[in-house]
């Protein structure tokens, strides 16, 4: 049968890569809701894959801050399931302008928690959260589902009480929640402000990267990656075998620090360039105390992947080649790191 899928932020990173995923592997009709904010880059991360003409999708742009109208309501009628990707994600916003970007990610959330109890026939309303909720992971501490949380910086802080209001419209007005905590992403069209796309846009403009370290600018910071296609398989793996009131982890392929990332990211450049008979490029770099300067920072976020494991989910392409494969696939379209 046939379903109707809502995605908010499907202009987005994640979400342009998940309305993708779906009409490449089901069937299902869905509905784009975005704002179409600076990190959307208008339509074109959906134009790229020709959505925009597809019979399949249709696109409102709405800023979830408001209302949805009455007349938007009409136009999409009832939906099977709710995506909610759409919020601001960028941690250094969040600590310049932390009201704001708090606000947002409340307030776009009550709004579709608000549309939701309207759909009569919704299976599953998804909230999609990060791995930063639970705060810093030191030693080898991965954090599982049911773990105190701990936000350190407002971003964090956003996703984490917006979490507190769905799991109140889950048991006030029986909205069918699932929330689920990711890692880092990264893929394809990834806007520059985030780390791998910077680390390419600062390697092919000769400039020196600052690597987020400790306090003794010795020992980097870690992230665990996961590219968006293998969220967007998760997330229907969980729309199928995930079960209501629950939440679920995923997490990423593989921790990396920050200096062995833009090693691997530098040497995959080279490796382009050497394809295309094109000069080296120099790698420069600096370790810095980042936290000190910028609270909030984390050094590492670690998730425990095991209760989706067993389930039977586990990331379907591994982090090395398929970073390779995003590097490779960004040299060659280098409008993406503008």
């Amino acid at each position: 049968m046939v379903k109707k899928w809502l995605i908010t932020g499907a202009a987005g990173f994640l979400g342009h890569h998940l309305v993708e995923h779906i009409l490449r592997v089901t069937e299902d009709t869905i509905i784009c809701i975005d704002k179409l904010s600076y990190a959307s880059k208008g339509l074109e991360k959906l134009r790229s894959f020709d959505a925009l003409s597809n019979k399949r999708v249709q696109i409102f742009t709405i800023d979830l801050i408001n209302k949805i109208s009455p007349g938007i309501e009409y136009e999409i009628g009832e939906v099977d399931y709710i995506i909610h990707l759409a919020a601001e994600t960028h941690v250094d916003n969040s600590i310049a302008d932390p009201v704001n970007f708090v606000m947002n990610n409340i307030a776009s959330t009550l709004t579709m928690l608000e549309f939701a109890r309207t759909k009569k026939n919704l299976e599953k309303f998804i909230y999609f959260s990060t791995d930063e909720i639970y705060g810093n992971a030191p030693g080898n501490i991965a954090y599982r589902e049911d773990d105190r949380q701990h936000p350190t910086n407002p971003y964090s802080a956003s996703k984490s009480a917006s979490e507190m209001i769905c799991l109140s419209y889950e048991n006030t007005y029986k909205i069918p929640l699932i929330i689920t905590n990711t890692m880092n992403l990264y893929g394809e069209r990834q806007h520059t402000e985030k780390w791998i796309p910077k680390i390419m846009k600062y390697i092919l403009a000769g400039k020196e990267l600052e690597i987020h370290s400790d306090k003794n600018c010795e020992n980097p910071g870690t992230r665990s990656y996961i590219h968006c296609r293998n969220v967007a398989d998760a997330i229907i793996f969980i729309i199928n075998k995930g079960v209501i009131g629950e939440r679920y982890n995923i997490a990423g392929e593989k921790e990396v620090n920050n200096y062995q990332i833009v090693k691997m990211i530098h040497k995959h450049m080279n490796d382009f360039q050497k394809s295309k008979d094109l000069p080296e490029l120099e790698l420069k770099y600096k370790l810095v105390d980042f936290h000190s300067d910028r609270p909030g920072h984390d050094l590492a976020y670690r998730l425990d992947p095991s209760k989706l494991a067993t389930l039977g989910w586990c990331p379907p392409v591994g982090f090395d080649k398929s970073l390779e494969k995003v590097v490779f696939w960004t040299m060659n379209r280098q409008q993406w790191l503008e």
